[in-house]
């Protein structure tokens, strides 16, 4: 029984920390948030502005997902304790798996639920657009852009988190040359944040009749969806606007319509598309909030003084440029060059099981020390 008595300190010791997420995570704040925006939601004429209703209605599910897994938690902690007491009192050992994996669970979540305090930034709450570019190297990087796409498409769902294609264009043979698509949730932009930057893989070509290894590069761009409260003046003049066919897995109306819309921003050369929506007008006004997002992202992450000194600065997507390397041959591993972090099954990192890297790269930033670069 010296398991249960084990167990039972370590319930008392993650207690305070259970009572600290609790500020951290501000759940009395949170409660009182649900309190106002049901007595609004209940209003008479709240469904008249949809928009507004709309964005109330998801924060509502957003702070009651928030309170629940709160909950949740303490709801285990206190569950877990009394199998530990009762465990001891009959002296009934039957109960250790169910205990064991009940803990792990409680850690894990807790776990978690600490990350998402370190998600501080002025926009880590909002929704994340994610763009893929494929680098040199033809059908074996386009291929590679298709993989990276698939594996944060994946992370998505395994998040509850929902995504809409924006803008996709096929490769020449095989994958993608590049796609845009926005990712929508809750602290979407704080976790994925990391994710910024050029991705290497090494594998063994299936593109190549003689099999040899090749190295492909492509570029993931994530910037946060800014809000229409965000204060930044695009005029007529200020873009290039062109319009095209749609084509590719985002397409409506395909090879039917020139409803597709690419705005080109002259001062600083940034370039946004979308093919999603129904009608040209539509696209437009999605490309317009995307060149916003990029251009407020970028004056923040360079601290520009304004808009106008923003210079349209690509990566390059080669060697020594890459944040993250993908080895499938010969050896399987995926390994952060900013944190160290690694993991070995590469086939549960491209399903979408990236939430250590993530981890890993939201505990660096906080405490400021990154093994990856030392």
């Amino acid at each position: 029984m010296i398991e249960f008595e084990d167990y039972k300190v370590k319930l008392n010791d993650i207690q305070p920390k259970l009572q600290d997420l609790r500020a951290s995570l501000n759940i009395d704040g949170a409660l009182d948030e649900l309190e106002r925006l049901h007595a609004m939601s209940e209003a008479p004429g709240f469904w008249d502005n949809p928009e507004k209703s709309q964005k109330t209605s998801i924060r509502i599910k957003q702070l009651e997902a928030k309170v629940e897994r709160f909950k949740r938690m303490s709801t285990q902690w206190d569950d877990l304790m009394t199998i530990c007491e009762m465990a001891l009192e009959e002296n009934d050992d039957s109960m250790l798996p169910e205990l064991q994996e009940g803990f792990a669970t409680l850690e894990g979540e807790m776990e978690e639920a600490r990350l998402e305090t370190l998600l501080t930034g002025s926009y880590d709450g909002n929704n994340a657009l994610v763009s893929f570019h494929a680098g040199a190297g033809g059908t074996e990087a386009q291929d590679w852009c298709q993989m990276l796409y698939r594996m944060y498409t994946r992370w998505a769902e395994r998040h509850g988190f929902t995504y809409k294609i924006l803008d996709y264009i096929d490769g020449e043979e095989a994958g993608l040359k590049s796609a845009d698509i926005l990712i929508e949730g809750e602290n979407a932009y704080g976790f994925l944040k990391s994710e910024h930057g050029v991705h290497r893989l090494v594998r063994i070509s299936p593109f190549d009749s003689q099999a040899r290894r090749h190295t492909s590069f492509s570029a993931v761009e994530v910037i946060p969806e800014i809000t229409d409260d965000v204060d930044v003046e695009i005029k007529p003049e200020d873009y290039e606007m062109q319009v095209y066919r749609s084509s590719g897995a985002g397409g409506q109306h395909i090879n039917k319509t020139s409803s597709a819309v690419r705005l080109i921003h002259k001062a600083t050369g940034i370039v946004v598309s979308c093919q999603q929506e129904r009608s040209q007008f539509q696209n437009k006004e999605v490309c317009l909030r995307m060149l916003k997002s990029k251009l407020v992202e970028i004056k923040e992450r360079e601290h520009y003084d304004k808009i106008s000194d923003i210079k349209g600065v690509q990566q390059k997507i080669e060697w020594g440029s890459q944040i993250r390397n993908y080895v499938f041959m010969p050896y399987t591993l995926a390994k952060d060059t900013r944190t160290g972090y690694e993991m070995t099954n590469i086939n549960a990192v491209m399903d979408g099981n990236i939430d250590g890297f993530i981890n890993a790269y939201l505990t660096c930033a906080a405490t400021g020390i990154w093994p990856g670069k030392n």
